[in-house]
């Protein structure tokens, strides 16, 4: 565009140079080795300038004739480089379609058309043609030449990386990434890889600082990035527990202010808190998060916050957390547990069922079994609540790539991964799965069997029209109590002359005990059974 501007301007001015010329004419007079040449002054304009341009266009003959085999030689090696791109681009695309067969055709026609030196992505077509014909150790090589040179040394570290994670060398892959990291802080993948090796091995300021350089560098989502912030002071500060709580507490609550939702920075802040004691802080830390995030950890640490506590002190603090989140399952099962403590089986029943309706788990079923056992004793109502809690889902746990930890981890312990732990139910293909089915709450609160009388009476089998109906489930506290067969105590023969109390003898004794469970190779048994005779028989259980 601007050639055309320059060469439209040019012509402009030529024909304003002839219009003014030849407004105003001339004649010029010229005497050369004696002879006389006169003309007009446009015509000598004119044969002025038509000289200037052959002389130009002389100039230019001679510079292409001159330049001639250059252009040809260069003419060619350009459409030889043309070629090789495209047979390198062919490459690329049949490698990313793992035709490995063209991809390496491909590559040795790029070779001979390109230079190595000129064109790395040569390494790059040839090395992941041999990763798709399982050629490792070749692929390796290629990787090492890329990481060597400057243009390709980011793409052979992540190749030699991935490599090295493939083959299980943790160690190299490590090496591998912080190299990356280091040349090249703006990578996610050597940020992510350097951070969850440093966590692993337990390094917190070498991976936190890292994490602020990558944060810097806006390698990392400002949301991710503030997460990991979290957990990894989460971690510091879970480590500096036990011996500076005072470091811990500030650690755990610039975690908090990264992720007010991180439970276990909460529970790591109260704790801290709580060991100043500092009561009143730590109890505001963990009620803020309850708000947030009813957690079973977070409830248990609150109520028992003080070591000194009564039973109906701690009842009076989980109905301090009902209060701030109602209608919840965890806060209800918190007040239940509580009110089991401190002995009111009402207030623990009430709240325990409530619980139950919200979201049914084993946990709850079990606390209404200890509740059935504290009330009333009842085998077959503690039976029905335990048949429930099997037939019920898992509680919730720590669970990172199908592990469960009792306690919350900073790092998977399979796959390194920071930040893997979830509070979720943990998989089990055998939760809530029974031959009776799973009941709904309102069933199973509706079918529990009445408070059997104090005296045992005899279980008669039930008629045949109230049997259940075949393929219908049946709770193990419904089932028909099989009754005991009486136990037959031999008669106990009178002395004629019986000894005195003193004289007893322990065999005289262990004769007149009534025998329970005995088992019927005894050598007591088989004795007493040959002496009497028919005279007593036994029945064992």
């Amino acid at each position: 565009m601007v050639r055309i501007l320059f060469f439209i301007l040019l012509v402009l001015a030529l024909a304003l140079g002839f219009a003014w010329l030849a407004d105003r004419p001339g004649e010029l007079s010229l005497i050369w080795q004696g002879q006389r040449i006169e003309m007009s002054l446009m015509r000598a304009a004119t044969i002025l300038i038509s000289l200037f341009a052959a002389i130009l266009i002389a100039v230019w003959l001679i510079r292409a004739i001159w330049l001639s085999p250059h252009t040809v030689t260069r003419y060619f090696r350009a459409r030889k480089r043309d070629r090789g791109y495209q047979a390198l681009s062919t490459g690329l695309i049949a490698a990313g379609g793992g035709d490995a067969a063209l991809a390496r055709k491909m590559a040795g026609r790029a070779r001979g058309l390109i230079r190595v030196d000129q064109e790395p992505l040569i390494h790059l077509l040839e090395a992941q043609t041999a990763l798709i014909e399982g050629k490792y150790d070749e692929a390796r090589k290629k990787f090492e030449l890329m990481a060597d040179d400057e243009e390709t040394r980011e793409l052979g570290l992540r190749g030699l990386y991935l490599e090295a994670k493939r083959l299980g060398a943790n160690e190299a892959a490590r090496q591998y990434a912080e190299r990356a990291a280091e040349k090249a802080p703006h990578l996610s993948w050597a940020t992510l890889a350097t951070l969850d090796q440093r966590s692993q091995a337990g390094q917190w300021d070498e991976a936190i600082r890292l994490l602020d350089q990558s944060r810097t560098a806006n390698v990392l989502d400002k949301k991710e990035g503030n997460r990991k912030k979290a957990v990894l002071l989460t971690a510091r500060a879970t480590s500096k527990l036990e011996a500076d709580p005072k470091a811990a507490r500030d650690d755990a609550l610039a975690a908090l202010k990264f992720d007010d939702r991180l439970v276990p920075a909460a529970l790591v802040a109260a704790k801290a808190l709580f060991r100043e004691d500092n009561l009143r802080k730590g109890a505001s830390v963990l009620e803020k998060i309850w708000k947030q995030e009813p957690h079973p950890e977070v409830a248990r640490l609150y109520v028992r916050a003080r070591g000194g506590d009564s039973a109906v002190d701690r009842l009076k603090r989980a109905r301090r957390l009902e209060t701030l989140r109602g209608n919840n399952a965890v806060s209800l099962a918190t007040v239940a547990e509580a009110a089991l403590e401190a002995r009111e089986l009402a207030l623990a029943r009430e709240k325990a069922e409530a619980a139950v309706r919200l979201a049914p788990s084993e946990s709850i079923f079990l606390l209404l079994a200890d509740i059935e056992e504290a009330d009333t004793g009842d085998e077959g109502r503690i039976r029905h609540w335990m048949a429930q809690a099997l037939r019920s889902p898992r509680d919730p746990a720590w669970t990172a790539d199908g592990v469960t930890s009792p306690t919350w981890l900073p790092v998977s312990p399979v796959s390194g991964r920071l930040d893997a732990f979830e509070w979720k139910a943990p998989p089990s293909p055998l939760a809530g799965y029974t031959e009776g089915g799973r009941l709904s709450p309102d069933d199973a609160i509706r079918s529990l069997p009445p408070v059997a009388p104090d005296q045992p009476a005899i279980v008669k089998a039930p008629p045949a029209a109230t049997k259940p109906e075949e393929g219908q489930p049946v709770l193990e506290a419904e089932r028909p109590m099989p009754t005991p067969a009486p136990i037959k105590v031999p008669e106990r023969k009178e002395p004629a002359a019986p000894p005195a109390k003193s004289e007893e003898t322990a065999a005289e004794k262990e004769a007149a005990a009534p025998f329970f469970g005995r088992p019927p190779d005894d050598p007591g048994v088989r004795e007493r059974v040959a002496e009497e005779g028919s005279k007593a028989s036994f029945r064992l259980f």
